[in-house]
């Protein structure tokens, strides 16, 4: 069977054979793969325990997927093309082969340091190649890695240390980030006095930033890989065990560690990298995120890799050291396919055009969204003046519990329609339920976004508690995965998804639960109760508005608020910092103690149109209260 998809019927056959056969369509994917046993099955399922198990009994390696397989023709191909924080730095070039051999030797350091398979490592490093190196060393000895964003505070991090009992920590001295020098390892080090498992660090030195070093914990990268071979035989794996787990927000407080196993992972991200990017083979493909979440993890890694594409990394910011940043990137290395987060759009449109004209953008090819849903006027900017007119733009939905794309145009194959994800990729069926969970069908619908089936790069579990997963994913509409999104479907069939309909904002396209932020304000000493909502921000699509009741403090409402965020951005990290707090003496409840967030969300949006009947409430003139404080009487 053909992988690449390359036209509308290609697409209309495959996806009819998926529906109807979808064991037989996902075996003749993965007859792409090298496997050292086959499966004896390919798809056991119930999503009512619920339990997902692809290519039953199949031994392989992903690494072996993107090396000993493709080598033979890919061995002088680039790999990734490195470019720095600062512009006047050098870029790096690693081939095939070059990463095949950093891969054989940073795995052979890793095991030199006591990691064997199974054990869990955490990667809280800057965007270098280590990084990527790093994850495919991982891999390789059949260790699981869990990527956090180095942006994460020492709490989040060590909780995350906590939760999956990490044995060793990868990271760097210091991370630059625009006109920033992030001291790093000092995070790692508040980390670790809250935790009991981790063994061994290992420093990359990229700052030059001093730091402390513990003896006999401690190690710089380039002594860890001192006398270490470059050679290195693959473990083997079985085809559902752990290959990575990511830590994502939720509607209670705890983030859950989603787990994804190796041989469903590798297969999607293969096959929708290929046909969502329509990719070439001497094309140069950029993906903007970082590999601290799940978009750098497919489609900055383990996608482009495993279809032997060069994927290029980049460790700045947008707007350093001047905004026309990325559209200079393209034009250096001729890019093909470039994918961003529309915040990094909106957050470029505010320039102007004017950026953009000094570059030679004539390259692309196929432009991206993820993250969010793009707004519209974000959509034609993007198009008009940086696909010029003539890229197909894909606005891809999926999430880090799918692990791969699901929804989306594929370029130049899928008719665009603005602010649309538009059709399923093969082998996903997504349905539309209403609030009892029955489907919503034909067109011109619109209601709770659900996927019927399984596929194969899907969420196994959340990491020591599958009941959270079963209770989070699959036990609000019996027998479906709930996605926690909204969508409506048009008169073409095509899907527009609505956002999160549960107790997640989408901040930059990063999900962060409201309870995790109102855990971080509860800390507070004069914070007795808090809510927390999301409201539309012309930047970052939401943002973050807290209200806190106060007991009895002298302190000016001011300082407390300015307070307030200075601790959530030291317990959680920048990201989840409110843009606004607000003191009030009260919250609306109903009757049995339920905060009502939709009045709060109407505040938090300064639109008091249909904030309905209040009267039923157990303390109406809070409203009031909360309406005079937001300056809306």
């Amino acid at each position: 069977m053909k992988t690449k998809i390359q036209s509308l019927r290609d697409y209309s056959n495959d996806y009819h054979e998926s529906v109807v056969d979808p064991e037989k369509f996902w075996s003749k994917i993965a007859d792409n793969f090298v496997w050292k046993k086959k499966w004896d099955k390919v798809l056991d399922w119930d999503f009512e325990t619920p339990k997902v198990t692809w290519f039953e009994n199949a031994e392989l390696n992903l690494t072996e997927n993107i090396f000993e397989r493709l080598l033979p023709t890919h061995e002088n191909k680039t790999a990734i093309i490195w470019e720095p924080n600062d512009s006047e730095a050098a870029p790096i070039h690693l081939t095939y082969g070059e990463l095949f051999k950093a891969t054989c030797t940073f795995a052979n350091a890793l095991k030199a340091q006591g990691v064997k398979k199974g054990d869990r490592v955490i990667i809280y490093m800057p965007m270098v190649p280590e990084a990527a190196v790093a994850m495919l060393a991982c891999a390789r000895i059949g260790a699981v890695h869990s990527v956090v964003f180095a942006g994460f505070s020492a709490t989040a991090l060590a909780d995350r240390i906590n939760d999956c009992e990490a044995k060793m920590v990868l990271t760097s001295d210091g991370n630059y980030r625009g006109n920033k020098n992030i001291p790093v390892k000092a995070v790692v080090d508040e980390a670790l006095d809250t935790t009991q498992f981790v063994e061994k660090v290992i420093v990359l030195k990229r700052t030059g930033e001093k730091v402390e070093m513990k003896k006999g914990r401690d190690f710089w990268w380039d002594e860890a890989l001192e006398g270490q071979s470059d050679r290195h035989e693959a473990e083997p794996m079985n085809a559902e065990d752990l290959l990575f787990i990511l830590y994502t927000s939720g509607s209670t407080g705890k983030p859950k560690g989603v787990v994804h196993t190796t041989a469903g992972y590798m297969v999607f991200t293969y096959y929708s990298f290929l046909n969502v990017f329509q990719y070439d083979t001497d094309d140069v493909y950029w993906c903007t995120a970082d590999i601290g979440w799940i978009t750098g993890h497919s489609y900055i890694v383990y996608g482009p890799l495993l279809a032997g594409a060069t994927t290029l990394m980049f460790e700045g910011v947008p707007t350093y050291p001047h905004p026309g940043r990325f559209w200079e990137i393209v034009e250096k290395y001729k890019v093909n396919q470039f994918y961003t987060a529309p915040t990094a759009i909106r957050a470029l449109q505010v320039h102007g055009t004017a950026p953009l004209e000094k570059f030679d953008l004539s390259s692309l090819k196929v432009i991206g969204s993820v993250g969010e849903p793009i707004n519209e006027e974000a959509w034609h900017w993007y198009h008009e003046n940086v696909g010029k007119g003539n890229c197909p733009l894909v606005d891809t939905w999926w999430q880090t519990e799918t692990g791969g794309i699901m929804i989306s145009p594929l370029a130049g194959i899928t008719p665009n329609k603005p602010a649309h994800a538009s059709l399923p990729l093969p082998g996903v069926q997504p349905i539309i339920v209403d609030a009892e969970g029955v489907e919503l069908t034909g067109n011109n619908v619109e209601g709770n976004l659900c996927i019927k089936y399984p596929w194969p790069s899907m969420i196994r579990t959340t990491y020591g508690d599958h009941q959270r997963c079963k209770d989070t994913y699959f036990s609000t509409y019996k027998g479906m995965y709930f996605t926690g999104d909204g969508a409506k479907r048009d008169h073409d069939g095509y899907l527009r998804i609505l956002g999160r309909v549960d107790d997640v904002i989408n901040v930059s396209g990063h999900r962060m639960g409201t309870a995790e932020v109102e855990n971080a304000i509860d800390e507070h000493p004069e914070v007795i109760e808090s809510a927390v909502v999301g409201y539309p921000h012309e930047i970052k699509g939401q943002g973050i508005y807290a209200f806190a009741i106060c007991d009895g403090s002298d302190k000016s409402p001011e300082v407390l608020e300015e307070e307030i965020k200075q601790l959530v951005r030291k317990i959680i990290g920048p990201i989840a910092k409110p843009e606004h707090v607000q003191i009030v003496s009260g919250l609306p409840k109903t009757r049995s103690g339920k905060i009502m967030r939709r009045i709060l969300r109407k505040v938090a949006s300064r639109d008091l149109s249909n904030l309905g009947d209040i009267s039923t409430l157990l303390n109406p003139e809070v409203v009031e209260d909360i309406i005079k404080g937001a300056g809306l009487d």
